[in-house]
């Protein structure tokens, strides 16, 4: 199996170092992970600064691909958190640095961090389910440097009700936007661990992505510690198969690399 969202202590959030978490996914039997570290430019909490230095992570990841090159597959990725006066900026970074796999998430809304509950001043649930998404959609019509979208339905994590809506509506607009552009969407088991009684997203856009066409998925516990690396993978990838995907996906390079579920699960 494959962790293809994980945190070490090079993001701002987490605290684990990369070697504990390496030693976990080869325990539990992981073949291949990638390190998914946060860079949120202009992140509206100042006490919290989500860069790091680029250069010494570089060398962290292949120092451990070094030590670990017989027991587990190392990647070097990012998780970007998009903003859309921030696109420019992100692709001077994707200029300037080569990373084996990109995630693009959406943190902040309307200049307001989703976490604090700030965003959410002011406006109807379903209101701010819509500004959220139609924020993403204009960020994924404008910038294409990435290579799945991190869990889509973030905004339902900070709710205390969900929306009476689906809002497939505009789903389906970022969804027709990336998988023509060979992009795709991650599920992020994360969102059992915080009490949604599933991953992000939620089964119906699962599905929804899946009747467009998309095929590019890949699985990511979201893991800032390394007891949570591989959560509920099984599970989702039953779920991959009810649903009809054929594949889950890795990547060298910036390029996709197709595994069968079918061959996963047994």
């Amino acid at each position: 199996m494959f962790d293809y969202h994980i945190h070490s202590d090079f993001s701002a959030d987490c605290e684990t170092p990369m070697e504990k978490t390496i030693e976990q996914g080869i325990e539990k039997g992981l073949k291949e992970i990638c390190f998914t570290e946060h860079i949120d430019y202009d992140y509206p909490d100042e006490s919290i600064v989500f860069e790091f230095d680029l250069g010494e992570y570089d060398r962290s990841i292949k120092k451990m691909e070094e030590k670990y090159q017989d027991r587990i597959v190392i990647k070097k990725g990012v998780e970007i958190g998009v903003q859309p006066h921030l696109l420019g900026r992100y692709e001077e970074l994707l200029d300037q640095e080569a990373f084996d796999f990109v995630i693009c998430s959406m943190h902040t809304t309307e200049h307001k961090d989703l976490h604090s509950g700030d965003f959410f001043q002011g406006k109807t649930v379903e209101q701010a389910y819509d500004v959220y998404y139609k924020e993403l959609l204009d960020c994924v019509k404008r910038f294409k440097r990435f290579n799945i979208l991190g869990h889509v339905d973030l905004v339902k994590r900070y709710t205390e009700v969900n929306s009476k809506r689906d809002h497939h509506d505009i789903i389906r607009e970022v969804f027709k936007e990336i998988i023509p552009a060979g992009k795709g969407i991650e599920l992020n088991t994360s969102g059992f661990r915080y009490g949604l009684g599933a991953g992000m997203p939620s089964k119906d856009i699962l599905k929804l992505y899946r009747e467009l066409g998309g095929e590019i998925l890949t699985l990511g516990s979201d893991s800032h510690t390394e007891t949570t690396v591989g959560y509920k993978f099984k599970e989702s990838l039953e779920l991959f198969e009810e649903l009809g995907f054929k594949y889950i996906t890795t990547f060298k390079e910036g390029e996709p690399v197709f595994h069968s579920i079918q061959s996963l699960s047994r």
